[in-house]
């Protein structure tokens, strides 16, 4: 009996075939749009560039500089460049940092400048009341950044161990409250100190920091009596023996010590706590 001849195959790929490779077109499309759409995280692209090289030597180093051309188009050749491209991105944006810090560094010394030629001014101006009224070598006059300090010894103001201002120092401190009584926008601080002898066991003060606290206290309120300033920016407190000008081991340096220090803030360091 006659072998029956077998049926020729069907002509072209299999069906199977031309379904995996339009499976294959729609993968690549899609990663396509996936790059398209992302955006390269310099410093992670660099470390995965580094990576690749010392581990297999995949990408040669020492480039020198990225070529013409896009990466996808160009292909591997530049792949080479890379590591200098990115590292002239670093550098770059390493620059404008330190730029952005420079500017800052500028603008803050312009503002400093500023507050200190506003102080300046007013002591240049409460130095000439001073001498208006005669109290130039009553009262030590400086300023800072921050505001034009007065001092005035305490001796003149205050008896020993007591912090009520003496009736003799009256005129002295209306002399100065009418030279304070200009600055109505400016806030006035007003410290009380001493020297380190310990106050006497008779003295109602249980020590130098309560007693130079009151003596503070009086000089603030005697201002706020008799000027127009705002009560609410004026201020007081009191540092003890904790802030002083002098030695205390003499007697000279602790009378220098036993003072009161009317503060008076520039505009723009005059903060008011309005709670």
């Amino acid at each position: 009996m006659a072998k029956r001849r077998p049926e020729d195959p069907p002509k072209g790929a299999p069906a199977w075939q031309s379904t995996f490779s339009d499976l294959m077109n729609l993968l690549l499309c899609f990663f396509v749009l996936l790059f398209s759409m992302s955006t390269v995280d310099a410093e992670k692209f660099q470390l995965v560039i580094a990576s690749l090289t010392s581990s297999v030597s995949v990408l040669p180093g020492g480039s020198t500089s990225i070529g013409d051309g896009r990466l996808v188009g160009a292909g591997v050749s530049q792949l080479e460049f890379l590591d200098k491209y990115y590292n002239d991105l670093a550098n770059s944006k390493s620059t404008t940092e330190s730029t952005t810090e420079g500017d800052d560094k500028n603008a803050e010394e312009q503002y400093e400048q500023m507050e200190l030629s506003e102080s300046e001014k007013m002591s240049e101006q409460i130095e000439k009341q001073l001498e208006n009224t005669s109290l130039q070598d009553a009262v030590e006059v400086d300023f800072n950044a921050q505001y034009v300090q007065l001092s005035l010894n305490g001796a003149l103001l205050f008896e020993s161990g007591k912090a009520d201002v003496m009736e003799e120092a009256y005129p002295v401190v209306n002399k100065i409250s009418s030279i304070l009584a200009a600055y109505q926008d400016n806030l006035i601080e007003i410290e009380g100190h001493t020297d380190n002898v310990p106050v006497s066991s008779r003295s109602k003060y249980e020590s130098n920091d309560v007693l130079s606290m009151y003596r503070a206290l009086s000089v603030a309120n005697y201002i706020r009596d008799n000027t127009s300033l705002n009560p609410a920016h004026i201020k007081s407190s009191g540092r003890g023996d904790y802030d002083p000008v002098a030695d205390n081991s003499t007697p000279e340096g602790r009378a220098r010590n036993r003072r009161v220090e009317i503060k008076v803030y520039n505009s723009y360091n005059s903060e008011f706590n309005t709670n």
